[in-house]
């Protein structure tokens, strides 16, 4: 199965989308993407081969997850968010321990926001969380932002914040605006979704201790002359 998988995967790739997927995913040397190649599937297109091939057993998914393509890793990615929808607890805890045991392969802002909240923050919202503790304080910026994002399943789905504020702690003077974006985008969130009074008494007391990328992300949904005292240091 993972043979015709891939042929389709070939069939369907548009080599032109490739060449401007990797400049947009920063793939030059000393980007965060260095090396990546794409073929260039759009995200539906990767989606629909991914649901009908997700009965791809989970050894061949986890080779599908360390191909050098990047939309071979994203299907892979794919597949995982639907055996761990489909499954039972058991399979819930191997895709989860599966994803941990392979970020070195989750390597790009996409991949990571695409599943990290559907995999790692799903299994979560029943489990121990610590590990998020542990992944925002990693040298790999992809698990630190895997860290964050995942906590967005439970600003969705709990209405709960206190580990996105933990983690958001940790990560709050983070130079890479990658993680920048994603705390921000929390932040975002959980004004948006859970208490805009619980993200500024947040904000109070550290925005003027964040970067200006965070803080713009977070304060985006603020009424203009709000946003405006925020930036100028003056709340």
């Amino acid at each position: 199965m993972l043979d015709v998988l891939r042929q389709e995967i070939i069939n369907t790739a548009d080599g032109e989308k490739g060449k401007i997927l990797q400049r947009f995913f920063k793939t030059g040397k000393g980007d965060y993407g260095e090396g990546d190649i794409f073929c260039g599937l759009t995200v539906p297109q990767s989606r629909s081969i991914a649901k009908k091939y997700h009965e791809l057993p989970l050894t061949d998914t986890v080779t599908l997850l360390h191909a050098k393509i990047h939309e071979e890793r994203l299907i892979a990615l794919l597949i995982l968010i639907i055996k761990f929808q489909k499954g039972d607890e058991s399979d819930k805890q191997a895709i989860y321990e599966t994803y941990l045991k392979n970020t070195r392969y989750i390597n790009n802002w996409d991949l990571v926001d695409l599943s990290a909240d559907k995999i790692v923050g799903a299994y979560l919202k029943d489990h121990d969380r610590k590990i998020l503790l542990d992944l925002a304080h990693s040298k790999d910026i992809w698990e630190r932002r895997i860290s964050m994002v995942s906590t967005y399943q439970f600003i969705r789905d709990l209405k709960e914040y206190k580990d996105t504020f933990a983690v958001a702690d940790i990560l709050l003077q983070d130079n890479h605006d990658l993680i920048q974006k994603a705390v921000g985008w929390m932040l975002r969130e959980v004004g948006k979704r859970v208490s805009r009074e619980k993200e500024e008494e947040f904000l109070l007391t550290r925005y003027q201790k964040m970067p200006r990328t965070m803080l713009r992300y977070a304060i985006e949904h603020f009424p203009e002359e709000k946003r405006k005292k925020y930036l100028a240091g003056e709340v």
